[in-house]
């Protein structure tokens, strides 16, 4: 229902206000019709600016207009104008009706307002407080049904209060995980999320595509709160129970969940996104978003403009592209070529390290990659390591022998016979972006020959490991992912401290004290 402009709210004065017992107010206008007009105590009341006032304001609404909405005493049908009604026909009812109607919308519209309260618990009073209304006007619609496609659901009511959650200026995180309650209600999720996406494509074509970080932010946080069921005999949990053709109800159809949730995300994802909310989506696209979608392929676009972002964005927007190539037959075939650019001397600096070097395992795990690119890959890491930091060579040594297990025709790059004659000229071109070109096999691991003789003794030892021949047992990179400098420094430390110092074996006495004589007594031992 949309909340009428004119609220009729009559002004009362602070010392009478403060002398009102709301519940008291209440129960008098429940009893007889004749206390009507102390609905407008109760309003002004919701308008007041103390915190604790406008709580006991919102706790009496809830009740006097619930119970209202149960005995059907408010004006069911389009609204006439509140004036139109006094001076028409109607009956005395009838005008009551309208009248409660009315205090009614005003109610809601208060109410809607204080979603964007200053103080969290008037908030979150008054979502509750929309949402018992929105559950009776459910079972009480305020609006003729008559047509018999026509369900009856406060759609309206749901539209505005999810506007009001989606605030460009407020952070609501705090709110709508308080409304997370609400979306495990079947009708409730399936209304919210055709809500988010119209509010999406109103605000955003509004402000012309431009970042909005705040709103933007609410939209997420919201959307990411809706749990999807996976089977149709999870839909079990409505607000309103529809008396006739239920089964037929599109909220009580997964399929139309999935296609209203796909709808929502693709319209959210669309336009551009603050830097940091790529890799908040990135982080549950495959887990909270790809298995509910009925097309996840169309997440292409998306993913394809993430990895253009950089960083870890762009190691994150891979991982989704391979979910989408595994499991979903996606045909990428730069899938390999974006990998491979990734592979910048920042990748061992970064923070995500531990995650890039996990994923990229992942990705090049399978034992049917071309020989050219697996070589690639192993070329670029070495020359990457000449200048990476003991902690990062600890981790692409193992990596680099790891790939070499997996495809043994990469054992050229080990063994690579030279005339003494020849120029060591490298073939290898580091500067190339396709993995095909840049002449990896014509090449040779010599940089992993030259870290053997590294000032750190953990890793010449590692890098020793190509001398021999490489077990068929791959290393586990896994220990080493998130070893810090620290923690390696630390160990060093143990390992001296563990080793006792060689000392004399006979006691040195009076060392000090007896002059030359003692002192190079002492030094004859020695």
């Amino acid at each position: 229902m949309a909340p009428t402009k004119k609220r009729n709210v009559s002004s009362k004065s602070n010392a009478k206000r403060d002398k009102i017992d709301l519940e008291g107010v209440v129960e008098l206008i429940l009893e007889s019709r004749k206390h009507a007009n102390d609905v407008f105590d109760i309003l002004e009341f919701l308008q007041s600016e103390k915190e604790e006032d406008v709580i006991c304001a919102v706790n009496a609404c809830c009740k006097l207009f619930c119970t209202l909405l149960e005995r059907k005493d408010l004006f069911i049908g389009k609204l006439p104008g509140e004036d139109a009604s006094l001076n028409g026909g109607h009956s005395a009812e009838m005008k009551y009706k309208i009248f409660m109607r009315h205090r009614y919308n005003s109610c809601v519209e208060i109410m809607l307002e204080h979603l964007n309260h200053e103080t969290h618990e008037v908030k979150e009073s008054a979502l509750c407080c929309l949402m018992k209304f929105a559950e009776g006007q459910g079972q009480h619609p305020l609006e003729d049904l008559d047509w018999s496609e026509h369900f009856s659901f406060p759609r309206e009511l749901i539209q505005a209060v999810v506007h009001n959650l989606l605030s460009q200026s407020s952070d609501n995180s705090l709110l709508i995980s308080r409304f997370q309650e609400f979306l495990e209600m079947e009708d409730v999720r399936y209304y919210v999320m055709s809500s988010i996406r119209e509010n999406v494509a109103t605000v955003m074509e509004k402000n012309k595509g431009a970042v909005l970080p705040v709103y933007q932010s609410n939209v997420f946080i919201l959307m990411s709160n809706i749990n999807m069921p996976s089977q149709n005999s999870e839909l079990t949990n409505f607000m309103v129970k529809q008396e006739a053709k239920h089964e037929d109800w599109r909220a009580a159809k997964l399929n139309d969940h999935k296609r209203a949730f796909e709808r929502m995300w693709l319209g959210f994802l669309k336009y551009k996104l603050p830097k940091s909310m790529y890799k908040k989506v990135l982080v549950i696209l495959h887990e909270s978003i790809l298995p509910h979608m009925s097309k996840p392929t169309l997440m292409i676009d998306f993913l394809t403009a993430a990895y253009d972002v950089g960083g870890a964005i762009s190691l994150l927007a891979l991982n989704g592209l391979f979910v989408l190539i595994h499991q979903h037959n996606l045909d990428y075939p730069d899938f390999y070529k974006k990998l491979y650019n990734l592979l910048e001397p920042s990748v061992f600096h970064v923070k995500y390290r531990a995650r890039f070097f996990h994923l990229a395992n992942l990705f090049l795990s399978s034992s049917h990659l071309p020989v050219y690119l697996v070589a690639a890959f192993a070329k670029r890491l070495a020359r990457l390591a000449l200048s990476a930091p003991p902690t990062a060579l600890l981790i692409v040594l193992p990596f680099i022998c790891n790939l070499i297990r997996r495809h043994p025709s990469c054992r050229v790059l080990i063994h690579k016979p030279t005339l003494e004659d020849e120029l060591l000229e490298d073939p290898y071109v580091m500067e190339e972006e396709d993995p095909a070109l840049c002449h990896a096999l014509d090449s040779s691991l010599w940089e992993i020959k030259t870290l053997q003789r590294h000032y750190h003794p953990d890793v010449a030892k590692a890098a020793m490991l190509i001398n021999t021949p490489l077990s068929e047992q791959e290393d586990d990179i896994s220990e080493v992912l998130e070893i810090t400098a620290y923690e390696l420094m630390e160990r060093d430390l143990k390992l001296s401290q563990g080793k006792g110092a060689p000392l004399e074996f006979e006691t040195a006495t009076h060392l000090l004290k007896g002059g030359g004589e003692v002192l190079g007594q002492h030094f004859c031992l020695v």
